[in-house]
């Protein structure tokens, strides 16, 4: 009976996931005014995450415990392992400073990426809904931060899985990819307790989609392969030398930045669980640095225990 209600349950998730909706270096040119964009959009975009109904309990929902008690078989192939778990309750917790929220985990539920939109001879810039095109993995899990409460919480991301390759496709049909991802998150409370409209936000690191072994279909890699495209010693060679593909041709690990903005919704003061909703803005993929990267949106749900 509690298999079939899993199937069921996964089934359900499954349909609403995939719904339309040579050394390191820090590029400060590619940060884009995230902070800015957020610092002005982002209560907006969590009001409208609450008007989405994101914030609110579905009605299939399965809460920690509950998953705790499936086995590997039960899971296995139903998208659970994709899916953050629910809070109940809506309590408070003042937590101390020395302690940490583990478990943590972010659902997305809908991802944006900026464009250019031309109308009547203008352009201007919008995000526009994208469909996820990687398959029930894109979801952060595991992660685990320490928290400093001195009249206002602050979490500090240690560990976890806090990235996850993903592709996203716009309705053109052009492919977008970056890592989702919260390394390195440092966010900021507007209170000293965890309770419904507490909001926490900060900026985030944002690792190169690809690493230095990664050769592209040239042999050409950041710290392996060739170092140019030898099928084309014409296009590299004279007084130029190699200007039309160096940014191919010299691979480089971009780090950019990101941000998150979180409001929680839901308290267990029984079990120290804390759920709400995301918003987060991010840059996609560079190739490498051969690529202008675009701007991503992404609005979920979040989940975490204090420890």
């Amino acid at each position: 009976m509690k298999f079939a209600a899993v199937t069921a349950l996964a089934l359900v998730a499954s349909a609403s996931a995939f719904a339309p909706a040579p050394s390191a270096k820090v590029d400060t040119s590619l940060k884009m005014s995230l902070k800015d964009d957020l610092a002005n959009a982002g209560k907006v975009a969590l009001a409208g995450a609450f008007a989405l109904g994101l914030a609110a309990t579905p009605a299939l929902a399965i809460t920690k415990a509950e998953l705790n008690e499936l086995s590997y078989l039960q899971v296995k192939g139903t998208g659970l392992a994709n899916r953050c778990p629910e809070v109940i309750g809506e309590g408070s917790i003042t937590p101390k400073s020395g302690q940490q929220l583990v478990d943590m985990c972010i659902e997305p539920k809908a991802w944006a990426v900026e464009e250019e939109i031309g109308k009547a001879g203008k352009t201007e810039k919008k995000f526009v809904n994208s469909k996820v095109m990687t398959r029930q993995t894109y979801t952060l899990d595991g992660i685990i931060g320490d928290i400093e409460n001195s009249g206002s919480i602050v979490f500090s991301e240690k560990e976890g899985i806090d990235y996850a390759p993903t592709t996203v496709q716009l309705p053109g049909g052009e492919r977008v990819p970056f890592l989702f991802t919260v390394k390195d998150l440092v966010a900021k409370g507007n209170g000293n307790a965890f309770k419904p409209g507490f909001q926490m936000g900060g900026d985030f690191s944002t690792p190169s989609y690809r690493t230095g072994l990664f050769l592209d279909p040239k042999g050409r890699g950041g710290t392996t392969g060739y170092d140019m495209a030898v099928a084309l010693p014409g296009l590299q060679s004279g007084e130029e030398g190699d200007d039309e593909l160096f940014a191919e041709n010299n691979k480089t690990f971009d780090i950019t930045a990101g941000r998150i903005e979180m409001e929680v919704n839901k308290v267990n003061e029984d079990e120290q669980e804390i759920g709400g909703v995301y918003v987060a803005t991010q840059l996609s993929d560079t190739d490498m640095g051969s690529k202008v990267p675009k701007k991503i949106l992404t609005k979920g749900i979040f989940y975490a225990r204090v420890e």
